[in-house]
């Protein structure tokens, strides 16, 4: 596979300024936004991998640090499901004014309690935000967010990752948007077991390619 060019980025605002990767496909049909779970950044390595997978499947990608680099030591911070919300909408806004992705619509795509920020920001601000994927997610954590979702929301859990699918079914329950649970038989939380994250990656695409749009 061809590399895709990426962009370092910085997106500034609310006095602080946040460092991206910004992954540019020549013919993008939507970009996507990456909000990592607790302790991670925009160097993660699994969702550097669906990363990937996105951008040779003509997806944009955004991986950035929802926290600064003094904030991640600060485990109150790495939990605050509303602060990181506003980091997403912080992106959400840089991507909307950037004339590289200002014609594209957006996705959010959250891993761990990650997903409770992309599902609260979704909310929060649902204009142009076209889809939401959530990977071994903590929906629960947006939980009086989620009757006000409007993007078609994916949640994909690993079959041994028990408490968890009990959560996201749950959400599932409180979501009145389009929406759908897939279970990755023989999965973990992580994803770490041989092809596993690549089936999260593949479900992940295909919901993203089917909703994200140029606005």
């Amino acid at each position: 596979m061809t590399d895709i060019p990426e962009h370092l980025v910085k997106i500034t605002g609310d006095e602080l300024a946040l460092e991206g990767i910004l992954g540019l496909p020549p013919r993008s049909i939507g970009v996507v936004v990456f909000a990592h779970g607790s302790g991670s950044g925009r160097f993660s390595p699994r969702n550097n991998f669906v990363a990937r997978h996105l951008q040779h499947n003509n997806l944009a990608t955004l991986l950035l640090d929802l926290l600064t680099e003094d904030e991640a030591d600060d485990r109150e911070k790495v939990f605050d499901i509303d602060l990181l919300a506003d980091r997403l909408l912080l992106a959400k806004r840089w991507l909307q004014a950037e004339p590289k992705t200002s014609h594209l619509g957006i996705g959010y795509f959250g891993a761990s309690t990650g997903a409770g920020a992309a599902l609260q920001a979704a909310a929060r601000e649902p204009s142009n935000v076209n889809a939401v994927v959530s990977r071994g997610g903590r929906p629960d954590l947006a939980e009086s967010y989620l009757d006000r979702v409007t993007a078609p929301t994916l949640l994909i859990v690993g079959g041994w990752d028990e408490p968890v699918i009990e959560m996201n079914h749950a959400a599932y329950e409180l979501l009145t948007c389009e929406k759908k649970v897939i279970i990755v038989p023989g999965a973990t939380h992580l994803f770490e077991e041989p092809g596993t994250l690549e089936q999260a990656a593949d479900q992940a695409c295909g919901w993203f390619k089917q909703y994200l749009k140029r606005v």
